[in-house]
Parts: structure tokens; C-alpha cells; sequence
């Protein structure tokens, strides 16, 4: 068989298999592989992120834990007290009742930092007053009696508020954003905690001889 023949022979035979050159197969470019890899980055760090609702939901749980863990020092201090919660004559800020909580009956002071927030860790069994703390609390409080509002994460103002009107930060922009804009946690009297979204989901009126005290700024 001629040259010419079996050449158009070879061609023939492609044809009917439909035969494609080895190199004609698509594939990504590396532009295109960066560019899906930066995506998928943009995308976990929206989901997984420090400010995004997943994140802040662990951390509000973890905050919980701490609220009740400070409730158990409060409700030794108050039993020690007849009946009083720490108070502090002229107190402007919530450090100043709480540090008569250390390190008498805490000397855990990583409890009094809100996970969610970007508060700097406080040095173990050290004075409250030399720091900033991340929660607010109602100061003048009693042990017992109808649970109300003792402690929660840092307000936008220190003014009494009824169910609905706004208590954390709506842009996650301080004051009153430990949890960024996802509301954040309320301990009651009796030890136990909710979450509250950032318009209050309950009353947290205080009556005559409570006062509420944030941080410090």
C-alpha cells in the first residue's frame, strides 16, 4: 500500500472513532485555579470570620458559660452579704463593684472577658479597676425574689429599657458589640441566662435603687 493510501486510511479511522488530539482537552488555567482558591477563601472567611453570625453564635454560648460561671461568685458574695450583690458607693463603672468579687471568691478573671469581644485578657487574681472588663451590671440588685436583669454583655447606654427597644449594637460597631451585631446574652438573679437579639426580647426596666453600669469605654 502507497504512503498517500494508508495516510488517507489513518484519516479515515479517525474520523469514525471521532478521535480528538491529546492536547485539544480543556483545562483551568492557573488564573483561573487562583481565582476559584480567592473565592473560597472570601466565602469561609464570611461564614467562619470573626464577625460572622456562626462565629458570634459559638462565642455568645461561650459568653453564656461565663455569666454563669460569675454567678456562682456573685451568689457567694451575696450569701456572705445578707443578701446583697457587690456594691460600690458612686461607682461609675461595672469594674468597680465586681473587683470586690476578686479574688476572694474568684480569682478566675478570664470570666469576666466576653469571648465575642476584643477585649484584652486580664491577668489572674488582679484588681478589676486596673482594666476593662466586657459586661455591664445591675448594680443594687438583692439575692432571691422575682429573677431580674444582675448582668449582661456591654449595653449601648446605661438607661433603663423596656421589650423592644434597642440594648446591643445594630452595626457591630461599639458601644454595646461583644457579639458584633448578633445581640448578645442577659444573666438574671437566678443564675440562669438568655439570649436576647439586639432590641431587648424582654423588659429590662430596673426599679428605684438599681443602677446599670457598663465597662469602660
Amino acid at each position: 500500500m502507497r504512503v498517500h493510501e494508508q495516510t488517507a486510511l489513518a484519516r479515515a479511522n479517525c474520523c469514525d472513532v471521532r478521535c480528538v488530539p491529546l492536547h485539544s482537552t480543556p483545562g483551568f488555567s492557573l488564573i483561573e485555579l487562583l481565582i476559584v482558591l480567592a473565592l473560597l477563601i472570601v466565602l469561609s472567611t464570611m461564614y467562619f470570620g470573626f464577625s460572622s453570625p456562626s462565629h458570634q453564635h459559638n462565642e455568645q454560648k461561650d459568653c453564656g458559660q461565663n455569666l454563669q460561671k460569675l454567678f456562682l461568685a456573685l451568689e457567694i458574695y451575696a450569701n456572705d452579704s445578707a443578701g446583697k450583690f457587690p456594691q460600690t458607693a458612686g461607682a461609675k463603672t461595672s469594674e468597680e463593684p465586681l473587683d470586690l468579687l476578686v479574688p476572694r471568691y474568684t480569682a478566675d478573671t478570664a470570666i469576666f472577658i466576653c469571648p465575642g469581644s476584643k477585649d484584652s485578657p486580664l491577668p489572674p487574681g488582679e484588681s478589676l479597676t486596673k482594666h476593662k472588663i466586657s459586661y455591664a451590671y445591675y448594680m443594687g440588685r438583692r439575692s432571691g425574689g422575682t429573677p431580674s436583669a444582675l448582668m449582661s454583655d456591654t449595653q449601648i447606654n446605661t438607661e433603663s429599657k423596656s421589650a423592644d427597644e434597642q440594648v446591643f449594637s445594630t452595626t457591630g460597631k461599639p458601644p454595646g458589640n461583644n457579639h458584633h451585631k448578633y445581640g448578645g446574652n442577659i444573666l438574671f438573679s437566678d443564675g440562669h441566662v438568655e439570649l436576647s437579639s439586639t432590641q431587648a426580647s424582654f423588659s429590662l426596666v430596673f426599679t428605684q435603687g438599681v443602677v446599670l453600669l457598663n465597662s469602660k469605654p
